[in-house]
């Protein structure tokens, strides 16, 4: 194991020490006080296991391929930008544009997300990504979601908290969207419906949340008292009228 105190380091030389020493055959890396730096994982094509201590910076694992990465703390904007396979765990919440047309892999956050979450996520046969956010998300949560999972959990909400922000699957044409609670219709797009969960749905959903639980040692019997809902596209013209009229 490879363990780097990345105080004071430039984002670049600490993405630097990180490939250069996977390039010499170092599998495990601990990266101690974080504090901002960006791209960390991005574009590495192979089976790491990175643990962020810290705060990471931008486009934490942008155009993964491989690597499993654990974050202890919060993360900023744009996780998992275009990942195409591994996993991000973040112990705390994060920010804006994560998963943004992220093809593969699996995305745990363990609190609150920010705008723009799942935007522009797609799937090929039977590489699916996932996003599970375990608290709140803001506006735009599945935008133009063209395939993938994003499940939405609202754990730890405070009350009179909105379980979402507004335009929830705006422009949604592929995929689905698991939410645990009631959805307001009045902060859903025109392009979506809310449905019960079928035996299918089920299939595909309680292995997820028992890998998401193992992930931060929670009960899935918990998360599993409060009803789901699906969120699925039900427009063949997602983009009408969004633009022009």
């Amino acid at each position: 194991m490879l363990r780097i105190d990345a105080r004071g380091i430039y984002y670049r030389d600490l993405n630097r020490m990180v490939k250069e020493a996977a390039a010499a055959g170092e599998r495990d890396f601990v990266l101690d006080n974080v504090n901002g730096q960006r791209y960390i994982g991005t574009g590495i094509d192979e089976a790491l296991n990175i643990e962020v201590n810290g705060v990471p910076g931008n486009d934490l694992a942008a155009f993964m391929n491989g690597p499993r990465i654990r974050v202890m703390a919060n993360a900023q904007d744009g996780i998992g930008n275009t990942m195409n396979a591994g996993s991000i765990v973040v112990h705390g919440m994060a920010g804006d544009v994560l998963g943004y047309a992220m093809r593969g892999g699996k995305i745990f956050i363990r609190g609150d997300v920010g705008y723009r979450v799942g935007i522009h996520m797609k799937e090929y046969r039977k590489q699916v990504p996932v996003l599970i956010a375990g608290g709140c998300a803001d506006d735009f949560f599945g935008e133009y979601m063209a395939g993938g999972i994003l499940v939405l959990l609202g754990l730890d909400r405070p009350e009179g908290k909105p379980l979402s922000g507004d335009y929830l699957g705006t422009g949604m044409h592929g995929g689905v969207i698991y939410v645990r609670g009631e959805v307001d219709p009045y902060r859903t797009g025109r392009e979506v419906a809310a449905f019960s969960l079928d035996d299918a749905d089920e299939k595909v959903l309680w292995p997820l949340l028992k890998e998401y639980c193992e992930s931060f040692g929670l009960d899935p019997a918990e998360i599993q008292k409060v009803p789901f809902v699906k969120l699925k596209a039900v427009s063949s013209r997602p983009y009408g009228r969004l633009y022009c009229y």
